[in-house]
């Protein structure tokens, strides 16, 4: 293996390694928020009111993601592009809900799945910070 082929793949390793850890900060986010919320008395019933509760659910989420990126040394610009892309999919499921076309579980369901191409875009976008950053 040459020196130019293992420094690749250390660099997409640490990309993967950080995208991992959006993640697992994304959960920690969702899960720690949300229960405090929740023992505070201030938890949102998703079946209610779906809106509210998918965006109470998605700042939990950013708080916990801008959190570990401002630890990591990232600038503000990245750490809000990874941010949106808690927020960015319900532009089209919230009024595909309020047409009918879904229900709230399926917009829950597929804001959720689409967050993890949109946060893979957002560090693409800036594939020289989330690759080379320091461990």
């Amino acid at each position: 293996m040459t020196t130019t082929t293992m420094r690749t793949g250390r660099r997409w390793g640490r990309f993967a390694l950080h995208y991992v850890e959006m993640i697992i900060a994304m959960f920690a986010g969702m899960f720690a928020l949300g229960a405090l919320l929740d023992v505070l008395g201030l938890g949102v019933s998703h079946t209610r009111q779906p809106e509210l509760g998918y965006l109470v659910m998605a700042v939990n989420m950013s708080i916990g993601m801008a959190a570990w990126m401002r630890v990591r040394g990232h600038g503000w610009a990245s750490t809000l592009e990874m941010c949106a892309a808690m927020f960015v999919p319900v532009v089209p499921l919230f009024p595909a809900m309020w047409l009918g076309w879904i229900d709230a579980g399926t917009m829950m369901m597929l804001a959720h799945v689409a967050m993890f191409p949109l946060m893979l875009a957002a560090m693409l976008r800036r594939l020289d910070e989330y690759a080379g950053c320091a461990h």
